[in-house]
């Protein structure tokens, strides 16, 4: 995948778009201590089961893990801690209309850093059946395939 210019990429949740159909997505600040600052950097997180709720008109990010900084000493932080993320409050009222419908959730999709900051893209998201999620792999099979093929004819 190609990166923009200035954005580093942490960590990528890729379960997410096998798992869900992404509708929308945003992008949100997150908070952060000076440790999980350091650790992101480094590249030790994982976005895997995490997901986003809107608690008492904020959006916060549930069971994402960083890992503790190696050099953290007794500065370290909780490596699950709930993480508060930073919208703004039109954005944050549309998701709360959004979410409130039958089946929607918030999913990060990717942690990076975008000019010094951290961020978070979410997705709103609805879960796939299992026959989604087979259509999917047969269609990216199919695309495969082709692909494959195609090149072979342009060598002969």
């Amino acid at each position: 995948m190609a990166q923009k210019e200035g954005i580093k990429t942490v960590a990528e949740n890729r379960k997410a778009r096998h798992d869900y159909h992404i509708h929308e997505t945003y992008e949100a600040g997150i908070v952060l201590t000076g440790t999980e600052v350091k650790s992101l950097r480094a590249g030790k997180a994982n976005l895997k089961d995490s997901y986003a709720r809107i608690d008492n008109a904020e959006l916060m990010l549930h069971n994402m893990h960083i890992s503790p900084y190696e050099q953290g000493n007794r500065f370290n932080h909780e490596p699950l801690r709930t993480r508060k993320l930073l919208m703004h409050r039109l954005e944050i009222n549309k998701l709360i209309g959004k979410t409130k419908e039958k089946g929607f959730t918030l999913v990060p999709l990717k942690l990076y850093f975008t000019r010094g900051k951290a961020k978070v893209e979410l997705g709103l998201a609805t879960g796939k059946k299992n026959y989604d999620k087979r259509q999917d792999l047969a269609e990216k099979d199919a695309k495969r395939e082709m692909d494959r093929a195609f090149r072979d004819r342009q060598k002969e």
